[in-house]
This record gives C-alpha cells, structure tokens and sequence, in this order.
C-alpha cells in the first residue's frame, strides 16, 4: 500500500509536481499544501522560508502524509536540511533530482539552469550539479513567473521574454551546455515554448518530472489501476488557488481546504 505523499509550496507553482506526481504514481493520495497567504517566499530571508516551510510540512504530518515532498525551489534551496531535522518523515526535494536527470544525459558536462532570483542565489542547482561533474551556468528569470501565472504561456510577449533570457544564457557563458533545466516548478507550462527557443542541440530537463520519478523509486508502490484521492489546502483564498491551480495541475481542483497555519 502506498503512502499518502503530502506536497508543499509556497503557492501554485507545486502542483506542476503533484501532476507529474500523479501520472507517476496514480494510486497514492495526495495532500497539497500552498502556502498562499505567504507568497513569494523568493524575497524572504533562509531563516523566514524555513519557519514557514517547517510549520507546513508539520501541518502535512499531522494530516497523515508518510512522505513529504518539497515542491518549492526556493524552500528546497533554502531550507531542505532544517526541514529533514524538523520532522520525522522522509523528505525529497527538487533540486537533487533535476540535477541528477540533468547530470545523466549530459555529454559535455556543461548545463544551463533558469530559476527564480532566490533560487539562483543559493547556487543549490550549480552545487548539486558540481557534485556531479557537471558545470553550470545559471540564469535568474524573474519575468516568467508573473507571465505564466497571467496564463501567458503561449502569449508572443512571454515567447519575447524567454527569448531574451535564453539567448543571454547561452550567449554570454553556457556556450558548450547541452542541456536546460528548469529550475522552477513554473516553468513545465512554459516547455513548449522553451523548447521552441532554445537551441535545437539543447536537452530540456524538468525537475517536476524527475522528483515525480524519484518519489515512485523510494516508496512501495500500491495497486496498479487505483487512482488515489486529492485534497489541497491553501492559507489565502481558495478562489483563486482553484482558479489558477487548475491551469498547473491541468485538471479541476475540486476539494481545496482554507487553513490558517499561524492560528
């Protein structure tokens, strides 16, 4: 029997994760937690992001999730160890597994990462590409996120925006990169439009995709052919997480919980 995987971000971005979460392991329930009412967590101090991303992963154990994972770039980058020491469960995050898909299919050696501002200041994607021979040149593309949310993803200006970031990355110091990891759970809605940008020769790796993969190794799978429940839980207005989280998750959300986490 599979566990229940409980989800966390900082607001939609996550439910990238939770799609390619449920077409990877279909038979486990699911609990989302975006932590809505405390969005951006990119502007925020590693000491603020790991108290909130501590309390909802908290929040999530006691709801009866058996395995968390932090679907937040900026949480992963920030605050994965203090959340791994802060609670009892098995914890994944996305960076580890972005770069280890990222690091297997590369021939040069050489990637190309596009992330938030918060996200490329930690460095956490060219680190844990390091480790593994990997070279990396990173790119913050604050533009994007905004974009995507406005429902922009095939929109010419957001085509412009991608182009202008894209070409400086690969202008200006990934010259030799074969590969592009998206280091944003915003970004999967934006592939293919990235793909279209991009140089043809360039691989695009989607941590969405690869921490889904990662989740389905580590657990006990259930029985095949079950599709498990889904429950979400937001700190700010269910209207708009059901209204764009939809758009992320490619579904309707149907069951999406108010909570106040600081009560």
């Amino acid at each position: 029997m599979s566990p229940t995987i409980g989800v966390f971000d900082s607001g939609f971005g996550g439910l990238t994760v939770l799609r390619e979460l449920l077409k990877t392991v279909p038979e486990a329930d699911y609990l989302y937690f975006g932590d809505t009412a405390r969005l951006p967590y990119g502007s925020k101090s590693a000491h603020t992001v790991a108290k909130y991303a501590i309390s909802s992963a908290h929040f999530l154990e006691q709801r009866g999730a058996g395995l968390l994972v932090i679907a937040c770039n900026t949480a992963t980058a920030l605050a994965l160890e203090d959340i791994k020491a802060a609670s009892s469960l098995p914890v994944i995050g996305v960076v580890e597994p972005g770069a280890q898909r990222a690091a297997e299919i590369s021939r040069t050696k050489k990637a190309a990462v596009i992330a938030t501002e918060a996200t490329v200041a930690s460095h956490a994607y060219q680190k844990a590409l390091a480790r593994r021979g990997i070279t990396a040149t990173e790119k913050a593309c604050p533009l994007l996120v905004p974009l995507v949310e406005e429902g922009w993803a095939e929109h010419a200006v957001t085509e412009q925006v991608a182009h202008i970031y894209l070409d400086e990355i690969f202008g200006n110091g990934a010259q030799g990169a074969d590969v592009l990891l998206l280091g944003c759970t915003h970004y999967p809605l934006i592939r293919p439009l990235l793909r279209r940008v991009a140089p043809a020769e360039i691989q695009i790796v989607d941590s969405a995709e690869s921490t889904a993969q990662e989740v389905a190794k580590q657990i006990e799978r259930g029985s095949p052919g079950k599709n498990g429940q889904v429950h979400c839980f937001a700190t700010d207005s269910v209207e708009k997480f059901r209204r764009l989280g939809g758009r992320f998750l490619g579904r309707p959300l149907e069951t999406v919980e108010l909570i106040d986490i600081e009560a």
